[in-house]
């Protein structure tokens, strides 16, 4: 009797086309430098979710005179368009290679952001106001449809397969950090400035701040090789006759991944964007917390949700990704409603309201940079992850705080952030019983990765 593990391992990668090593210094140097270009990226996408949220105030008296709720609006805008940029770079991504398309990216995300700061009010020219704000986010979530798959792919390409998830969670320390700055720039601005000067012009230095942090990205990326795994599929020329070349093949051929990857984005995004991007605006016009306040309360639960999300990613390649899921899906079901009625009462209370809740999103917040990828082939990662990401999050994520605000408007009910999230998490939970276990698991290959191991007896059967 004999034993084979998954097909995706298959034999040892060549040396130029195994994982950077952690015992090496060279290899620790080269596994810094990819934590440093994949997480750049995902802080200027960040980032720029951060302004726009902090300063939505702003965005709506130089833009909207129909209200706040015409701003988030514009915000859910650009999620509507990152499916198709899923569509357009996830393929090129696996034809191409991941570091050619993570390049345009970051320009075009970063470049889009820059123009917001520059953008004449609707005083000055009208509804071409509105108009030219709508059409750069939709630039940036065009751009983003490539920028979030192929980072998370490109991080868990280069990590060794027993550490995936302690580095793939530096990734995620990048969204924390570029919200985190985002919402601290415009604190310190304001107090700088003055409320006055924020309306008038203020609002629009943070956007301006993008340009370099897109530069810096620019830099970090061409100073990188592509992934080893991207390399030694290349090279053995398996990326030709792809099912990327027809999407119905992709449908067709991978589309239990496909469907219990959404199932887990409409959990993890639907709290992520209520918890984090709609958080301020709740803050402020539903339990009439000020802007400040608001904003210091996000900055300091955001900060102790970073210094946890290491320690939570390494816990990952112990226990598993499915346990984790587990804990916090369950957790935050149970937690959303209490959790919420205890940020009514006044700032201490939101703050242990919003640092619970935010503890338990980062146990799976932390794993998505080592799930996701692994649930798809080499010759299809990029493509899947990318345009199953996007689909789900422009359903359901980015709209969640227009859908919030909507709702409670309409209900009067200020719990309905906390019965949103609790759906969302009830359907990742169907979806995880789908879900392979795949910590430790090579993603090298052409068949799913997975952790289980086929037993092969002597008479050419095999069991699991």
């Amino acid at each position: 009797m004999s034993t084979s593990s998954n097909a995706g391992e298959n034999s040892e990668p060549a040396a130029e086309y195994a994982a950077p090593s952690v015992e090496s210094p060279e290899g620790r140097k080269t596994i810094r430098r990819a934590i440093a270009a994949s997480a750049i990226g995902n802080a200027t996408e960040w980032y720029d979710y951060g302004v726009y949220a902090v300063a939505v105030t702003y965005i709506t008296a130089n833009f909207f005179t129909g209200g706040t709720v015409w701003a988030l609006a514009t915000f859910a805008i650009s999620f509507l368009v990152r499916p198709l940029g899923g569509l357009v770079w996830g393929p090129l991504g696996d034809r191409l290679g991941r570091k050619a398309v993570l390049a345009l990216t970051i320009i075009m995300m970063a470049g889009s952001t820059t123009v917001i700061g520059l953008l004449p009010n609707v005083d000055t020219i009208g509804m071409w106001a509105p108009g030219l704000l709508i059409f750069l986010r939709m630039v940036q979530g065009f751009s983003t449809g490539g920028e979030y798959g192929g980072a998370a792919t490109f991080m868990a390409e280069y990590s060794p397969d027993k550490k995936r998830g302690f580095f793939g969670s530096f990734l995620e320390f990048g969204t924390l950090f570029g919200y985190a700055l985002g919402s601290a720039f415009v604190l310190v601005l304001s107090l700088i400035v003055g409320e006055d000067a924020m309306m008038e012009w203020g609002w629009r230095i943070p956007f301006l701040l993008a340009a370099p942090m897109g530069l810096i990205g620019v830099y970090l990326r061409s100073k990188m090789e592509d992934t080893p795994v991207f390399r030694e599929m290349e090279n053995a020329e398996q990326l030709e006759g792809s099912a990327m070349r027809d999407l119905k093949a992709l449908v067709l051929d991978y589309w239990r991944p496909l469907l219990t990857m959404g199932g887990l984005v409409i959990a993890l995004n639907v709290t992520n964007y209520t918890l984090l991007t709609y958080m301020p605006t709740y803050l402020e016009t539903q339990i009439d917390m000020s802007k400040d306040g608001s904003l210091i309360l996000i900055i300091i639960g955001e900060v102790c949700m970073m210094a946890i999300i290491p320690f939570s990613g390494r816990i990952s390649d112990t226990v598993g990704r499915r346990p984790m899921w587990a804990v916090s899906l369950i957790g935050l079901i149970v937690a959303a409603i209490p959790m919420y009625m205890l940020m009514g009462t006044g700032f201490a209370g939101a703050l242990v309201g919003f640092g619970v809740l935010g503890i338990l999103y980062v146990i799976q917040l932390s794993t998505i940079s080592a799930t996701f990828p692994a649930m798809f082939p080499t010759q299809v990662r990029y493509a899947g992850f990318a345009i199953t990401y996007n689909v789900a999050t422009a359903l359901f994520g980015g709209t969640a705080p227009a859908v919030n605000e909507a709702l409670i408007d309409s209900t009067g009910n200020l719990l309905v952030p906390a019965f949103y999230m609790m759906a969302a998490c009830a359907v990742g939970l169907v979806a995880l019983k789908f879900v392979p276990e795949t910590a430790g698991a090579s993603i090298r290959g052409t068949e799913i990765p997975t952790t289980e191991v086929t037993v092969i007896n002597d008479s050419g059967s095999s069991t699991s």
